[in-house]
C-alpha cells in the first residue's frame, strides 16, 4: 500500500519534503519553531505536526496562506517541498476550457 493523497501526492517520493518548505518559512519569518509558525499560519499546532510527519499534504488554502505570509511566490512554495508537477490539479475531474 502506497501513502498517496487525494490531491495526487505521493508521500513517499523521494523529492517530496515539507519538512524543507517549513525550515525555510521558519527561516524567512525569523521565528523559532513549528509552534510559532502554526500561529503565523493561523493554523492549528496538529497540521504543521502532520505535514512534518508525511500525514497531511500541504492542501491549497495553506498554500495560499503560507505565501501570503512569507511573499514567496506559489511556485517557489511548491520548489521548496518538491512537488515538481507542470500543473497542479486539486481533483482528478476536468473542466472543460470555455470558447469565445
Amino acid at each position: 500500500m502506497t501513502s498517496t493523497a487525494s490531491n495526487g501526492t505521493d508521500f513517499q517520493d523521494p523529492s517530496y519534503n515539507p519538512d524543507n518548505l517549513l525550515n525555510t518559512l521558519i527561516q524567512k519569518l525569523a521565528i523559532k519553531n513549528d509552534a510559532a509558525l502554526s500561529r503565523a499560519l493561523e493554523v492549528a499546532p496538529p497540521v504543521i505536526s502532520k505535514i512534518r510527519h508525511r500525514r497531511l499534504p500541504v492542501g491549497a488554502s495553506l498554500l495560499i496562506r503560507m505565501h501570503e505570509v512569507a511573499d514567496l511566490s506559489i511556485a517557489e512554495l511548491r520548489a521548496l517541498m518538491g512537488d515538481r508537477r507542470s500543473k497542479y490539479r486539486v481533483s482528478g475531474v476536468r473542466i472543460p476550457s470555455v470558447r469565445s
